[in-house]
């Protein structure tokens, strides 16, 4: 009798090691697909943001155009609105969405980071693009280009870079 009951609690014993080895094996590879999901995720939004700003490839430029329209932009509505289409509500003046999310150096920009830059040279903020990544930014800047996609680096917005922002959550 008392060999079955050895026997029984021994195999009790195992039973247990192999089902907290199993919880515990089961906890560490959910951990790091989580993780990756909230990468992918954010990824995901930034390649939304593009992709969204990018339908409006070569609408027309206008200084201070009205917030929502999308026959015209300026260089701040455009992200206003390609933002909020993603379900993110940003301020409308560059100046002011320079002043929201997440401060990024310039050398680690991602896609979706918005850079800023003062072209006049004058100590203000005066123009806003979305960093698409390998040196791309889209963005709307001039009277007869409207809404396009230009070199970052090397570029007048390059050289007169203020700040960029992670407005995309990581």
């Amino acid at each position: 009798m008392n060999n079955t009951k050895n026997n029984h609690i021994g195999k009790t014993l195992v039973g247990i090691s192999l089902a907290l080895s199993l919880t515990f094996s089961a906890s560490m590879l959910v951990t790091p697909q989580s993780a990756q999901a909230a990468t992918v995720s954010s990824t995901s939004v930034a390649n939304n943001v593009i992709a969204k700003g990018k339908q409006f490839l070569r609408v027309p430029y206008q200084f201070g155009a009205k917030t929502g329209r999308t026959d015209v932009f300026d260089c701040s509505s455009f992200t206003q609105y390609v933002f909020k289409q993603n379900g993110i509500n940003i301020p409308r003046s560059s100046k002011q969405q320079a002043n929201i999310g997440t401060f990024v150096p310039k050398n680690q920009l991602q896609p979706g980071d918005l850079v800023f830059s003062d072209t006049n040279r004058d100590g203000v903020i005066n123009h806003v693009g979305i960093y698409m990544g390998n040196g791309k930014v889209l963005h709307t800047y001039k009277v007869g280009v409207g809404v396009t996609i230009s070199n970052f680096v090397g570029s007048t917005w390059d050289r007169t870079f203020v700040t960029a922002r992670r407005v995309i959550k990581k």
